[in-house]
């Protein structure tokens, strides 16, 4: 017998370790882009499970498939062949133009292994304290290793001493790269996210990414391109990188390719692809059949459905009505992002725009204090889209004139 949900939920539950600051919302089912509550309170989400849901919920394509692995084999062990994960990694490689997949079941996994993989190069090439180029802003994940990785002061506060073997620099900054590491024989890697998602949809420029693609290129260093938000086919290519024309030789994914299955996967290009061998890595959970399924069935859906085209189309749209409405707001930023990741900077914090929006039917999230980010469904309509900018624009200006008052 199924458990009755509450009806009211409280601020914070004794059982469950308080590590989250959540809205008094439980969700109980959704359908597309909408979700409701146990209460029966409708939302249209705009969060994705925060980039994670691609296809919506209760994709009529995928429930069934889903359905149907559930009944052959959720899990086995990585002691034997997985059929599926040879079937997910060729179509990764054949989009991505790398040359093999390490599967594991999150983004801070996928960023763990790269890490992995680039000391072990260094180590390989005989440097015996290899460092690895990282970014202001930047978010890497919550392990010890990818916390220190992570440019957030506020939640690397606590958990010192961070790793060693770090060099941070500012974002779009060439002359700050090469100044940052030259003369320095212990540089193994650069690693950056091509869009930053917890940072505040802050972008690396297309000329950039070129750039420290030729400098990793005239060095024998790693390209690391952190790809768990922004992309499968978030900003309307497979991963944001490409928009730029260039090839990582190390790309971490998971988020969306599972459409709410935990899923994680690094991809290796021809400098990478070969360092791990047997006992060097693994995982428990990564590359099972259930999660296998769920990335086959989601990659061959967003392309049935064109979802890449979809997600360029719709995030232009919101884009720019959210400029045409907010036009003139003294206390509106910069509105920016590519495809159906999208951030709305104000000049002051607005994390009470969670609670109003959710109030009002409409699930996003703040980051970096001040960005308002949108990272919605990739089958999210035009339709749908008018929604969220009719909900929440008058919320932004409300909170404007008050942050201009007070």
């Amino acid at each position: 017998m199924t458990a009755a949900l509450p009806h009211h939920i409280e601020a914070a539950s004794p059982h469950v370790m308080n590590t989250y600051g959540r809205l008094p919302i439980a969700l109980s089912h959704g359908q597309g882009c909408r979700v409701w509550d146990v209460n029966g309170k409708a939302y249209i989400d705009g969060l994705g499970g925060i980039a994670v849901n691609t296809l919506g919920h209760n994709h009529p394509k995928l429930v069934p498939a889903l359905q149907d692995q559930i009944a052959k084999l959720i899990h086995s062990s990585n002691y034997y062949h997985v059929p599926l994960q040879e079937t997910l990694a060729a179509k990764l490689v054949e989009l991505s133009g790398l040359e093999n997949v390490f599967f594991c079941s999150t983004g801070l996994e996928a960023n763990e292994a790269a890490l992995k993989l680039a000391r072990k190069f260094g180590h390989d090439k005989g440097i015996e304290r290899p460092e690895i180029v990282v970014y202001e802003k930047a978010f890497h994940g919550r392990s010890i290793a990818t916390l220190s990785a992570t440019g957030n002061t506020k939640v690397q506060a606590g958990f010192g001493p961070l790793v060693e073997g770090f060099i941070r620099v500012p974002l779009n900054d060439i002359g700050a790269l090469k100044a940052a590491t030259a003369n320095n024989p212990n540089v193994v890697a650069v690693f950056f996210e091509a869009i930053q998602g917890e940072g505040g949809i802050n972008s690396m420029s297309d000329d950039y990414m070129r750039e420290a693609r030729k400098l990793c290129d005239e060095n024998d260093w790693l390209l690391m391109i952190d790809e768990v938000q922004c992309g499968m086919g978030r900003t309307g290519k497979w991963f944001a990188h490409q928009w730029a024309g260039i090839k990582p030789d190390v790309m971490p994914l998971a988020k969306g390719l599972g459409s709410g299955v935990p899923i994680g996967a690094v991809v290796a290009g021809p400098r990478a692809a070969h360092i791990f061998q047997p006992g060097n890595h693994g995982t428990t959970f990564g590359g099972n059949p259930l999660a296998m399924r769920a990335g086959v069935e989601t990659l061959r859906i967003m392309e049935e459905e064109g979802l890449l085209a979809n997600a360029v189309k719709v995030g232009d749209h919101i884009r720019q009505a959210v400029a045409r409405e907010l036009a003139g707001e003294a206390g509106l930023k910069e509105i920016r992002g590519r495809g159906l990741m999208i951030g709305i900077e104000l000049a002051k914090p607005c994390g009470e725009l969670l609670k109003r929006a959710a109030d009002n039917g409409l699930l996003l999230s703040v980051t970096a204090d001040t960005v308002v980010r949108l990272i919605p469904s990739l089958t999210m309509t035009m339709a749908e889209a008018d929604e969220v900018v009719a909900i929440l624009c008058p919320l932004i200006r409300q909170l404007l004139k008050e942050k201009a008052a007070a």
